[in-house]
This record gives structure tokens, C-alpha cells and sequence, in this order.
């Protein structure tokens, strides 16, 4: 038997949705439609992640043949084995403290951190109409959009889902096609300062150090 309370809880789905987008958004304070295009493509991915969490379990209900074959005994509509990587990984003991979720939460809370540094720094530069060099933009040129990948990674580790799995990819393109878009419009605005910033300044991968006399 399971309990009945486990999925349905719409309530929980709304109001979790809703606290992650309302901190993404006041990280970011979205002003170009840009900020708008990349906080809702993380928002949708946040909504049907809650969706599959707490209200309707799909990816459960379409394994659900592959699951009660390879894992028999196991009630998948548990919420505790809805940690589907828990279960398949044959973990033991409370799935919110194995490795994966304690993972998890630490690039969830890393991701948002660097969100609220990086956005800081760049509508700072927004403001004064000057191109964001410091901070963690002097360590990478898309600290923000990094962020959401991170924190969008940390969730799959908890709670995979087949949209979310399938979301995944697709969001991280479009966030790389985002940056891309950003860069031609400030090679256009900056010129050759953005250039020698693109010269010194990995796009993705963040510097270990950076050197304070460096300048752009």
C-alpha cells in the first residue's frame, strides 16, 4: 500500500514553483529580454520538476512496468522512492542524506550564490553602461548562465524526471545560444575591449585565479 497523500499535493507544487522562481527572480531582477528569455526557460524547468514531484508522477507511471519488473516489492509511489537514483542505485538508508542528494544541495546553494554575485556585478555594469569584468565575470564570461545549469543539475540528482531529463540538454543550448546572442551585442557596443576581454576571459569554464593587474 501507499500512501494516498504521497502525489496530488497540487498545493506544494505551486507554492515550491513558486519560492525557487521568486529567488531566481530576486537574484536577477530581469530587465533585458534576455534576463526574461533565461529566468523562463529555468522557470519552466523548475515547474515541471515540482509537477513531477508532488503532484503527478509521470516518469513513475511510464516506468512503471520496467520498475515493478526489475524492482519488485519496492512501492515507487512512495514519495521516499520517488529519489529514483536512490532506489536504482541500490542506496540504503534516508534518501535526503545519501551522497547524491547531499550533492545536490550543495550545487543547488553554489548555484544560486553565484547567481545573486554574478548578476550583481552585471546590472552594476547595466547601470553605468560599462562592461562586467570584476567579480566572477573576471573568472568566466557567463557566470550567470552557469548558475542556472548548476542548479538545474543539482535537482536532477535528487529527482530525475523524463521532462527534466529531456529539458536538461535542450535549456543548456539555449542558454549557450543566449551567450552567444550577448556576445555579438556587446562586441557591437564594446569593440575591441570586449574583444581582449574574450581574449583573457574563459567563456565557460571558471579561472582558478585571476590576476588583479590584469586589465581588459
Amino acid at each position: 500500500m501507499h500512501g494516498g497523500s504521497a502525489y496530488g499535493l497540487w498545493m506544494l507544487v505551486i507554492l515550491n514553483s513558486a519560492i525557487f522562481i521568486f529567488i531566481a527572480f530576486s537574484f536577477t531582477t530581469p530587465k533585458t529580454k534576455t534576463d526574461w528569455r533565461s529566468l523562463g526557460a529555468f522557470s519552466a524547468f523548475i515547474v515541471a520538476l515540482f509537477t513531477e514531484m508532488y503532484g503527478f508522477p509521470l516518469t513513475i507511471y511510464f516506468l512503471s512496468g520496467w520498475l515493478a519488473e526489475n524492482y519488485p516489492g519496492i512501492d515507487f509511489l512512495s514519495h521516499d522512492n520517488g529519489h529514483l537514483l536512490h532506489t536504482l542505485l541500490g542506496l540504503e538508508g534516508n534518501a535526503h542524506w545519501d551522497p547524491l542528494h547531499i550533492a545536490s544541495n550543495v550545487l543547488i546553494i553554489l548555484g544560486f550564490f553565484l547567481l545573486s554575485a554574478a548578476w550583481s556585478v552585471l546590472h552594476k555594469a547595466q547601470q553605468t553602461h560599462s562592461l562586467a569584468t570584476s567579480g566572477w565575470y573576471a573568472r568566466c564570461r557567463h557566470p550567470q548562465y552557469i548558475a542556472f545549469i548548476l542548479i538545474m543539475f543539482g535537482f536532477l540528482l535528487q529527482w530525475p524526471t523524463l521532462p527534466t531529463l529531456v529539458m536538461f540538454p535542450v535549456l543548456v543550448v539555449v542558454y549557450v545560444r543566449l551567450a552567444k546572442r550577448e556576445e555579438k551585442m556587446a562586441i557591437k557596443e564594446f569593440g575591441d575591449e570586449y574583444l581582449r576581454y574574450m581574449e583573457a576571459t574563459p567563456a565557460w569554464i571558471p579561472k582558478i585565479s585571476v590576476d588583479k593587474k590584469q586589465t581588459i
